[in-house]
């Protein structure tokens, strides 16, 4: 297995195991929905690693799609390590900027992603993938970092974003810098199906330098449709020699719109059919190309084959319609980092309020990979442009998707959320008709709270709410999705899985919390189940067998993580 080596790795490696779960206390007044929940698109304001770490009730394994663009690490971007780790090396780093005269700025900054990535990798569907912005600076050790956390086997693709044309002379010396990266992985690759684009609103996302072929729709008696490529192979490799039962003569009738098949090697044809044999060979050893279809399914799916004449005789090229799909190809061009600008100026009247924002034209790329309900989540939200595209999507196609976002400085309410606030509700200003508008939808904005940790509460410090409670001890016990809707207080009901149903003796009140237990008559009323009860509770005034008997298991508050594998 690939890895890489820095300083700091050892201290940092399973450091994200070790970051408390915080509580996500929402704010009504910087929202804008009329309920506000963890189940609505959100926004968080707050360091990404605790936002990350207190998200996984919810969200982990639910997340389909992750889109992040994190510091580049250019030496100009005044960003500074914050991840308060328990070591003299790492305290010496805290809160100090990374510049380019930084000998350590390499390290820092993995150190940084390393346990951002696990925790994202936590967060994501076993069928969702991970896409990271990246340019020169630290490209090379992400690839081998991702290589690490997700598995080389994972790597989806690094597709190169021509973002400016004109070029970058950053050096003095060398190339002038026309592109940047975008790195994906999935998080098992068995289990996705990526890179096949709907035709659905694939026009105004695919560049036409890389389109491949024309868009120009038509239309027939099962609806319209747009010409991609001819139906035979490109690639020569696949030929009479490696596809025998590819390389045929297919016979069309324009008239009847009958098709019949020859062995290749056949002259004579069929009256009233034209022959339309594979492309001919150039490799010199071999005749011709195969077809990319069988005979079976070119009968099959004869309505998604387009037969045109020619003076040769006739060529066939497939049709593509909206439950069709094409590959994306790794190159994308058109998409300037202008465009991420100007999706910004027109919603703040021209006035700069973000260097070098992402444009919505490529982010929308990669989430519309993931279908209609799928979650989306960046935990460098930046300026919205994530956000702004899971909108935009949902308003052209009508779909569900779900924005997650994280911000940890202090713009994540006037620049984050004020623009998705300004996409949702329209700016009479706008250029693009659908801003102007406004693209519809809600979102809950909530700002990292204090930590849940043992210390505090048997010192009453700061005690979380009962569904806060609620939301860390349910997944710490079973590791699933925490349903704030489940919850029961009356009963202390917080929750069930296959195995358990799972209770918590608990209120914010460090009074109770001396004077409550797991007694005979709390046991009782909870009655037989086909599952183990799982109750949390300060003590208890029951013996082992008495819990077994009733098929209780008891765990002890305050405690840190009581976790069933």
């Amino acid at each position: 297995m690939a890895t890489i080596n820095f300083k700091g790795k050892e201290i940092v490696r399973n450091y994200y195991l070790a970051v408390p779960y915080h509580e996500l206390r929402p704010d009504a007044k910087k929202s804008l929905t009329k309920k506000v929940s963890l189940n609505d698109n959100l926004i968080i304001h707050g360091d990404n690693l605790l936002a990350l770490k207190a998200l996984l009730p919810t969200y982990a394994g639910k997340v389909k799609c992750v889109y992040i663009d994190p510091p580049y690490n250019t030496g100009n971007e005044k960003w500074a390590y914050n991840d308060s780790v328990n070591s003299p090396m790492m305290q010496e780093w805290l809160r100090k900027v990374v510049d380019k005269d930084d000998l350590t700025r390499h390290d820092k900054w993995l150190c940084m992603m390393m346990p951002r990535l696990k925790l994202l990798r936590e967060l994501l569907a076993d069928d969702g993938a991970i896409f990271i912005s990246i340019d020169d600076n630290e490209q090379h050790r992400l690839r081998t970092l991702m290589d690490e956390i997700f598995e080389e086997e994972n790597y989806l693709n690094t597709f190169c974003w021509v973002s400016n044309l004109k070029g970058r002379q950053i050096s003095g010396f060398g190339a002038a810098k026309t592109y940047e990266y975008v790195l994906a992985f999935a998080k098992d690759i068995q289990k996705i199906g990526l890179f096949e684009m709907s035709i659905k609103g694939v026009k105004s996302l695919m560049p036409s330098s890389y389109k491949g072929f024309d868009y120009e729709a038509e239309s027939d008696e099962d609806g319209s449709f747009v010409v991609k490529n001819e139906l035979y192979n490109t690639n020569s490799v696949f030929n009479e020699e490696t596809r025998p039962n590819l390389v045929f003569n297919i016979h069309y009738n324009f008239k009847t719109k009958k098709i019949r098949f020859s062995d290749i090697d056949q002259v004579i044809g069929f009256r009233g059919f034209i022959k339309i044999s594979p492309k001919r060979n150039n490799d010199g050893v071999h005749k011709f190309h195969a077809w990319r279809w069988n005979q079976k399914k070119i009968v099959n799916e004869i309505s998604n084959l387009k037969f045109v004449k020619t003076e040769e005789g006739a060529r066939v090229y497939t049709k593509i319609r909206d439950h069709s799909s094409t590959n994306l190809k790794d190159i994308i061009t058109d998409i300037t980092t202008t465009n991420g600008s100007s999706d910004l100026g027109d919603l703040f009247g021209g006035e700069k309020y973000f260097d070098y924002p992402k444009p919505v034209e490529l982010i929308k790329i990669f989430i519309c990979q993931f279908g209609e309900n799928a979650v989306v989540l960046d935990s460098f939200a930046g300026s919205g442009a994530t956000a702004h595209a899971v909108l935009a999507l949902n308003k052209e196609d009508g779909g569900n998707r779900k924005f997650v976002m994280v911000e940890c400085e202090d713009y994540a309410d006037k620049t984050t959320a004020e623009r998705v606030r300004r996409v949702i509700n329209g700016v009479k200003g706008a250029k693009d008709e659908s801003l102007k508008n406004g693209l519809g939808g809600s979102f809950s904005y909530f700002e990292l709270g204090k930590p849940i940790d043992v210390g505090r509460i048997l010192k009453g410090e700061d005690l979380p709410s009962f569904v806060e409670m609620a939301r860390y001890i349910f997944y710490t016990a079973t590791g699933e999705e925490f349903n704030e809707k489940k919850i029961d207080e009356k009963t202390s009901f917080i929750g069930e899985n296959k195995e358990y149903k799972v209770y918590l003796l608990y209120k914010p009140d460090l009074e109770y919390l001396k004077n409550t237990a797991l007694t005979l008559d709390f046991a009782q009323k909870l009655g037989k189940s086909s599952k183990k009860q799982l109750v949390f509770a300060p003590t208890k005034y029951l013996d082992h067998e008495h819990l077994e008997r009733l098929g209780i298991e008891f765990a002890q508050l305050p405690f840190d993580i009581y976790k069933k594998q």
